[in-house]
């Protein structure tokens, strides 16, 4: 396929955007496809290719791009205004909504990203325990803040480092870390530190490749969470709404004292969510001491989209659907990838082909062939399927992917297998 517009557009963009792009992962070499439009399953690039989408923009677009009834719905709140600086009556009813939907929710606050989200979260937790420390899961990616970039270590606990320039070790000297699926990790740190506020975990990890939680790992995290009296946090900026309506926590049986949304939430525009037991809300300013505050939160909006969107999934089998085509996915490339020493696992809408074996934590996750990984997108781009360009990303399919989109991404996926 050819790429002479976005090639220019990238060799332009290099001169007025760090690296040339909004956000890293897109700074794919030796340039980035440049996206004109989208519809449906597919998007369509400046110069005229058209391709499957298995990135959906990184999860949130669970109805697929431009989803009929989510424009309206926006098209209908741009009539009248599209920023206010006042409550709406709107908050009051999706709020209302997701509380339905996650009963550990009885109190929430939007805010304008994941980013945002978790970070209120965290600060929200330190005060309402009046401690300091947090623990967080290596290769967990909670938002680009300065408390959560912290370098793994390969130790069964390790105290953080940053691993950004700008960020001051003070920062983060707070943030303790064990590895996901180790229960003995995580139960030795809380018992030889009274001092912790909260873990916060992807309780599906989505960012070091798709890794799931072994039998009753997350019942053991509330457990031991529970019994030390520390808060437990889940970021379900991923997993909410596409795992199952209910997110993770409904889909394994486990409540959360706080939650973290996004994504999904926000209908295709920028949302975040943050919410928990009423206790631990009440303490958000101006109820409460702990401060948070935005001009774009809750913006009549992304409210409309997000709205719109989780009204849609409670109506229609959404979830039934993306569970088939997902799995005919997976079976059809299993075999060949299995045969060339790869692996491959979903979990509802989310899947992953892992170029080694199937990582049960970030330290296993790295030693996936991540360059084998860049050949394979390359190849499966030119035979116009879309999968994100990392090997530590997670796929996703939407409510507007067909059956024969699947069967063209399955055959195309084998082809390009098969040419390695």
């Amino acid at each position: 396929m050819g790429g002479k517009k976005s090639e220019h557009l990238y060799d332009e963009a290099l001169n007025h955007l760090p690296g040339g792009v909004s956000s890293p992962v897109r700074a794919v070499k030796p340039f980035p496809f440049y996206t004109k439009r989208a519809e449906g399953s597919k998007i369509m690039d400046v110069d005229g290719n058209e391709y499957i989408d298995c990135c959906m923009a990184y999860g949130p677009l669970i109805l697929g791009h431009s989803t009929p009834e989510v424009k309206r719905a926006i098209i209908e709140q741009l009539e009248d205004g599209w920023l206010y600086g006042t409550p709406i009556e709107l908050e009051i009813e999706y709020a209302k909504l997701i509380k339905e939907i996650y009963p550990s929710i009885e109190m929430l606050r939007f805010v304008n990203s994941g980013s945002e989200a978790t970070m209120s979260a965290l600060r929200l937790a330190r005060g309402y325990t009046g401690r300091n420390r947090i623990v967080k899961i290596e290769g967990s990616f909670h938002g680009a803040h300065d408390a959560v970039l912290v370098k793994a270590g390969s130790g069964a606990t390790t105290h953080g480092v940053p691993n950004s320039a700008g960020v001051p070790e003070d920062f983060v000297r707070n943030t303790l870390q064990v590895p996901y699926n180790d229960i003995e990790a995580l139960s030795e740190l809380l018992e030889k530190n009274e001092d912790v506020a909260c873990v916060i975990l992807e309780p599906v990890m989505g960012n070091s490749s798709l890794i799931l939680p072994g039998e009753g790992y997350l019942r053991e995290v509330r457990k031991i969470t529970a019994e030390n009296d520390v808060l437990l946090i889940f970021d379900e900026i991923i997993t909410g709404f596409r795992v199952s309506i209910g997110g993770a926590q409904e889909l394994y049986g486990v409540k959360p004292d706080i939650t973290t949304l996004g994504k999904i939430a926000g209908g295709g525009l920028p949302c975040g969510i943050f919410g928990g037991r009423k206790e631990i809300m009440e303490q958000i300013a101006p109820s409460g001491a702990v401060y948070q505050a935005g001009t774009f939160s809750g913006n009549p909006l992304t409210l409309r989209a997000g709205y719109t969107t989780v009204k849609f999934l409670k109506k229609n089998p959404v979830y039934e659907y993306l569970e088939k085509i997902t799995s005919s996915l997976i079976e059809g490339i299993e075999d060949v990838a299995v045969s060339r020493g790869y692996s491959v696992q979903s979990l509802a809408s989310m899947f992953c082909l892992y170029f080694g074996k199937k990582p049960s934590n970030y330290q296993e996750a790295l030693e996936l062939d991540s360059g084998k990984f860049v050949e394979f997108f390359w190849k499966l781009l030119g035979k116009g399927v879309f999968f994100p360009p990392s090997q530590y990303e997670t796929c996703f399919l939407s409510y507007s992917h067909s059956e024969e989109d699947v069967e063209k991404i399955v055959e195309a996926v084998r082809e390009c297998l098969k040419e390695l």
